[in-house]
């Protein structure tokens, strides 16, 4: 097994830019992840692994192999290497370098006929992505579609704030246009979370195959979801403010759909 004692490493030099820099992410197809559930959940999500970072002081070479559900390319770093490229603060001693996948609209997969999506419209900010994508997996949505994505999808960030549900969700990427354009070419409604023209959101009926589409907490929806709403919501606001973080007001309407289908 190879050991790295050294700062001036190849390796290392290229974990901290893949680390750092979307542009050397996306020409390798690769992205980090970093602690010991994130990475479990990156294998239950059936990604590939390029190699694997881990640090003796902190976890042991049988507890990191016992992780994944095939052999990897286990590479043991010095304690004050690990410490510089681990992302995070408070570490568990293992960093991988995984193998993206196109998130494209063709992949995703649907287990029934009433399918329920969470849509985000150009969301701004990694922590947001990150939380909409676990309120998304705690409600058990068949996909997550984001549109115009800013960022990218394996930001560190992304998979920090999602907590590693960013591998257990079904997540397609594209263009507002592109995933109109899907769904209603699979049937699929489109609730848009805007103001005008609303129904109060318990006053909609969400069991049949469905998206909740959300917009930025600073614009909110452009007019192509607009123009394609088949139905817009709103969830009444009873404070001195007329808005809500956009994974806090995801929740509340996928977490109605969800008591709806389960009635």
């Amino acid at each position: 097994m190879k050991h790295i004692t050294s700062f001036q490493n190849p390796s290392i030099k290229e974990l901290l830019q893949l680390q750092s820099k979307s542009k050397a992410r996306k020409a390798q197809e690769v992205f980090v992840v970093e602690g010991k559930q994130e990475i479990e959940l990156c294998v239950s999500g059936g990604f590939e692994f390029k190699e694997v970072y881990f640090c003796p002081d902190f976890i042991s070479t049988l507890e990191v192999e016992s992780i994944f559900s095939r052999q990897v390319n286990l590479i043991s770093l010095h304690q004050k290497i690990y410490k510089k490229v681990a992302y995070r603060g408070s570490t568990e001693g293992v960093i991988a370098v995984a193998k993206s996948r196109p998130n494209t609209l063709n992949r995703l997969k649907f287990n029934n006929s009433n399918p329920l999506l969470l849509v985000a419209e150009a969301p701004e900010k990694p922590g947001n992505i990150g939380a909409l994508l676990r309120t998304a997996d705690a409600c058990g949505a068949d996909a997550v579609c984001i549109a115009d994505l800013k960022t990218d999808l394996y930001h560190p960030n992304i998979i920090r704030s999602s907590v590693g549900t960013v591998f257990t969700n079904q997540i397609a990427c594209g263009s507002s246009e592109e995933i109109i354009g899907f769904l209603q070419q699979n049937s699929i409604l489109i609730y848009a979370a805007i103001l005008q023209e609303a129904k109060a959101y318990t006053q909609v009926d969400y069991s049949e195959a469905c998206a909740i589409v959300m917009g930025t907490e600073s614009t909110g929806l452009t007019d192509s979801w607009r123009e394609a709403s088949n139905q817009n919501i709103s969830i009444p606001m009873r404070g001195q403010v007329d808005s809500m973080n956009v994974s806090v007001a995801s929740g509340i309407l996928l977490f109605e759909a969800v008591r709806q289908r389960n009635a």
